[in-house]
């Protein structure tokens, strides 16, 4: 058995162990619901999952309270129906102001070994929630000096956050802090689990795959189109870490997206890993994102700049973009920082078509609808994953 087949058999054995791979014991108490086979993810020793945290964080994550003015909550970029994405090239801010990437699905966050599209250095929820709640350049959630006591008040001012507050952190004289925020919005993170696709019940012989996705399949494993090389793992890329992981691999790529000089460059402030090496060499060096759900998550790539999966598979088999004209011009193709794992692959119309195919059985439509995961305070016949602010 090949190895990226093993691991997503383990995925779906997780299913099958316990619904979306959590249950709890008591409020206090957390057991991730998983095969002995399949470790689970690594959880820091300061914040320790339990129902009560994860509950909380649902109900922070969805909450436009969280951000400066009231206008924005994390699920404004991060839709359930979109696998917790958003449907646009590039996030916007509660002040309206644009990011410069493309919102990522937090779903199987937990399993990955760096957050962001670019940051080697950002490897816990915890720390990266710091920036949409914290950050200036861009502003997203808004969150300053000046406002940090009015927000913190909105929940300390209702009844059932006290009461949440505390069932979370038991034990804390004033539980309602920004620390203890980023603790229960990361907690709920960790929880959301992804691991009943299609493709994940026809490894348990519980689905058939048709003749177009079985040869997609075939040549997403194979060395043909190789795809598996960079979306190989459990989340179908190749930053898989977890709790008994010893050594961390945490690969960035350039996959000759652009080349504005004939040198390398890419498009500020979208320069990858660079812009925070500023090592040449890690010019345009962006993670492999999972294509779990990909299906729903255009538009893609780390700039949400390709609009559908036909156009991502092209790109590929072209060895890279050529982009003829604008700002951007210049062909990504010859970029001398491109991976060695980009190169032109001679892929028929049938044979793009088989792997989209293939693709679209990585949609967990679970996923997309479980009351779990959905906006607490919405009916649940109406909750979506889109911002709200409850009546005050």
């Amino acid at each position: 058995m090949k190895r990226a087949t093993f691991i997503l058999l383990v995925a779906a054995t997780l299913v099958a162990g316990g619904a979306q791979g959590e249950t709890s014991e008591s409020a206090e108490s957390w057991r991730w619901a998983l095969p002995e086979f399949m470790p689970p993810p690594r959880v820091p020793a300061d914040n320790a999952m339990s129902e009560a945290r994860f509950q909380l964080g649902r109900k922070l994550f969805y909450d436009a309270r969280l951000s400066g003015n009231g206008k924005e909550s994390c699920s404004s970029c991060h839709e359930q129906r979109l696998a917790f994405t958003d449907g646009r090239p590039v996030g916007v801010g509660a002040t309206g102001q644009h990011t410069p990437r493309n919102s990522p699905s937090i779903v199987n966050a937990g399993w990955r070994a760096t957050l962001t599209w670019a940051n080697p250095a950002m490897v816990t929820l915890e720390r990266q929630m710091e920036g949409p709640l914290f950050g200036e350049e861009p502003i997203e959630m808004g969150v300053n000096d000046k406002n940090r006591k009015e927000i913190l008040a909105r929940f300390a001012s209702d009844a059932d956050y006290r009461r949440d507050f505390a069932a979370a952190f038991p034990g804390e004289a004033d539980p309602i802090t920004f620390g203890n925020v980023i603790k229960a919005i990361s907690a709920f993170e960790r929880g959301v689990v992804s691991a009943s696709s299609k493709y994940d019940l026809y490894l348990l012989g519980k689905a058939t795959l048709s003749p177009e996705e079985t040869r997609g399949k075939d040549l997403f494993f194979g060395e043909k189109a190789e795809c598996h090389h960079c979306h190989g793992s459990v989340n179908f890329d190749d930053q898989f870490y977890h709790a008994k992981t010893r050594e961390i691999e945490t690969p960035f790529h350039n996959t000759g997206l652009y080349d504005l000089d004939g040198k390398g460059a890419y498009p500020e402030p979208n320069r990858g890993v660079f812009e925070n090496t500023h090592n040449p060499t890690d010019m345009g060096a962006f993670r492999a994102p999972s294509l779990r759900n990909i299906a729903v998550t255009a538009p893609y790539m780390h700039d949400g700049s390709v609009a559908t999966l036909e156009d991502v598979i092209d790109i590929y088999a072209a060895g890279g973009r050529n982009v003829t004209s604008g700002p951007f011009k210049g062909d990504g193709r010859y970029n001398p920082n491109k991976s060695a794992l980009i190169v032109p692959i001679d892929l028929s119309p049938q044979e793009k078509s088989d792997l989209i195919a293939f693709l679209k059985t990585l949609t967990d439509d679970s996923l997309l609808t479980s009351s779990r995961f959905a906006d607490p305070w919405k009916p649940a016949s109406t909750a979506s994953g889109s911002a709200h602010a409850p009546a005050q």
